[in-house]
């Protein structure tokens, strides 16, 4: 009883240190509600803020990034992700502003797969694909959250328990995902997962970057840079063909600097698949850094504020997609129209439709393996 009465003191004694200290780098937070589903389920918001004014919100609807406010080149701070003041917006929503994705981000051919020998088969909602987990995915479920801090960061670990069977997946699987807020300017998400049966997995967050402010015009001119020299061309059901194309005199060519709008309306196959009637991107690029956490994978810059956003991601892949099918009748925070363009996202993952692509990197998740995952986002102004 001794040993455990030290214990307990000597680890409160520890978080007190680590809680001072997180306040000593100017690192705060607090949660209030922000609202309750149309079931009355009350939902969360968790503020993170550092001593340079950076702040990230967590709503626990979804486990979405709700709002970023980064400074600019002057250090003005604007929202810069897409998305909506109330729960009820993101119930309504079909774009997964913020959202964390799962079971399966992106795209399933037929929305099924094999597993052992067995068809599964998950709802389908893009056509004939399951796109992002189904009609009832991970954005759609209000998660439990706990405020966490060190003496580097202040965060929330948000977890979510799903049933085995929901939307058509096998196994009951417990997913935690936690934001981290640094006095770098650097927003770190890490994802962790079990299951008890074989199961696939591909998390992800369907952030919606507008370096120039949310709803302030498009992405265009913004400048992109994907530390990929080969892509995953998809078929006119924008699924992949399983090939690995190089980028090289190719439209997806971001391998230097290049605004994003320079080639968005090439005259090429690809683009049209991914929007017919204007064009754009919407491809999961194969990154070059292979894993590897600490090698820069993408970045982008926006001339106008200066705003530089650099991604390092665990993952193999990235989809880029220009918010193609926003198409200026969605209203956002504050009342903005959301435009054609007038976004970009940056999904870290396994490729689209890899349990049913041998050659892809696997995405099962056996019982007694940790699935993780992550991913910083560090920002910077010039």
């Amino acid at each position: 009883m001794l040993q455990s009465r030290q214990s307990l003191c000597g680890l409160g004694l520890s978080l007190m240190i680590a809680t001072l200290s997180a306040q000593a780098a100017g690192l705060t937070s607090e949660h209030k509600a922000f609202g309750k589903t149309n079931d009355g389920t009350p939902v969360e918001q968790y503020i993170l803020r550092n001593s340079h004014g950076m702040q990230a919100t967590v709503i626990t609807y979804g486990a979405t990034l709700q709002a970023l406010r980064v400074p600019d080149k002057h250090g003005r701070l604007d929202d810069i992700v897409l998305g909506f003041d109330d729960v009820q917006g993101y119930q309504k929503g079909t774009a997964y502003f913020g959202a964390t994705i799962g079971r399966f981000g992106n795209r399933l051919a037929d929305g099924a797969f094999e597993l052992d020998g067995k068809r599964y088969q998950v709802p389908q909602n893009d056509k004939t694909n399951a796109l992002h987990g189904g009609t009832q995915g991970f954005d759609k479920k209000v998660w439990k959250a706990t405020e966490t801090k060190d003496k580097d960061s202040v965060g929330v670990t948000l977890t979510y328990l799903s049933a085995d069977g929901e939307m058509g997946f096998p196994g009951n699987l417990t997913t935690e995902v936690t934001y981290r807020l640094t006095d770098s300017n650097e927003l770190r998400i890490d994802y962790k997962a079990s299951t008890d049966k074989p199961t696939v997995l591909n998390l992800t967050n369907h952030s919606y970057f507008n370096l120039a402010g949310a709803g302030n015009g498009d992405i265009l001119k913004q400048v992109a840079t994907l530390h990929a020299s080969h892509y995953t061309p998809v078929t006119a059901k924008l699924i992949p063909t399983g090939e690995l194309a190089p980028v090289a005199g190719t439209p997806m060519d971001f391998t230097k600097p290049t605004a994003i709008g320079q080639h968005i309306k090439a005259d090429h196959p690809q683009l049209k698949f991914a929007e017919e009637k204007q064009g754009g991107f919407d491809f999961n690029w194969a990154l070059d850094t292979q894993g590897d956490v600490s090698k820069l994978a993408a970045e982008v810059s926006d001339p106008q504020s200066g705003r530089h956003l650099q991604l390092y991601t665990s993952e193999p892949g990235v989809q880029f997609y220009t918010s193609n099918f926003l198409d200026g009748t969605v209203k956002g925070k504050g009342g903005k129209v959301y435009p054609h363009w007038s976004a970009f996202t940056l999904e870290t993952q396994h490729y689209p439709d890899s349990p049913n692509q041998p050659n892809f990197p696997s995405t099962r998740l056996d019982p007694g393996q940790t699935y993780t995952q992550s991913v910083v986002l560090k920002f910077s102004a010039k």
